[in-house]
């Protein structure tokens, strides 16, 4: 981005006084970087104890143009092996509910609210939502979606800012609203893959959920 600014100065330089970059383009170019500079953050990041038994922090992949945003629980062992969110048998049912409508992970982002797993796949601790919770507030401002689908309670929790006893079952399939900057965003509760993998009668209401996201989205026709 340095680099096109200065060849736009140059080109002023020589006379050519109405070239310059695309407003939309030029942020663009800013929040892709700023979203590496924050990965790069993350993975340094000792404010919990998580850190000390992480394999690798899991900050998140996908399109940071997309409109669609994925958060999960925290990594689970494959997550925390390879460094990727939703990459184990979770993921991969994801990924196929994904492919039934003819899209591909990488049109989405997928992160989750702990970016280190929690030892023996235990549920992350209040403190350790806590001191995660700014990164995951800072990837939404960047990435700036129009919908995010939470994958399970810990997530519809923290974003929505639930009772710690909020259940799934209650919430799930229901479009709520949050602010993140100045942007409004819309949120819809959902199963975790990894609840369906134990549970197969929750998958048309998952899908359901899914195709609402998308549409909302702008990936199906509404």
């Amino acid at each position: 981005m340095e680099e096109l600014e200065k060849f736009v100065s140059f080109l002023k330089l020589l006379g050519y006084e109405d070239v310059r970059l695309g407003t939309e383009e030029a942020n663009l170019g800013s929040s892709v970087d700023e979203l590496k500079r924050l990965e790069e953050e993350v993975k340094k990041c000792c404010k919990c104890r998580l850190c000390k038994t992480r394999t690798n922090v899991v900050f998140g992949e996908g399109d940071p143009e997309t409109n669609l945003m994925f958060v999960g629980e925290a990594p689970g062992e494959q997550e925390d092996l390879q460094g990727r969110p939703f990459v184990g048998r979770a993921g991969q049912l994801l990924t196929r509910f994904l492919n039934l409508y003819g899209i591909s992970r990488d049109r989405v982002y997928i992160t989750n609210v702990v970016k280190c797993r929690p030892p023996n796949n235990r549920n992350p601790a209040p403190d350790e939502i806590e001191a995660c919770w700014p990164y995951l507030e800072k990837q939404i401002e960047l990435i700036a979606p129009n919908v995010i689908l939470c994958l399970g309670a810990f997530a519809a929790r923290t974003i929505l800012n639930l009772p710690e006893k909020a259940a799934i079952s209650k919430i799930r399939g229901k479009e709520q609203k949050i602010r993140v900057g100045e942007r409004e965003i819309s949120v819809i509760p959902t199963f975790h893959p990894a609840y369906l993998l134990r549970n197969r009668k929750g998958e048309p209401e998952f899908q359901k959920d899914l195709e609402k996201a998308l549409k909302l989205a702008g990936f199906l026709n509404g």
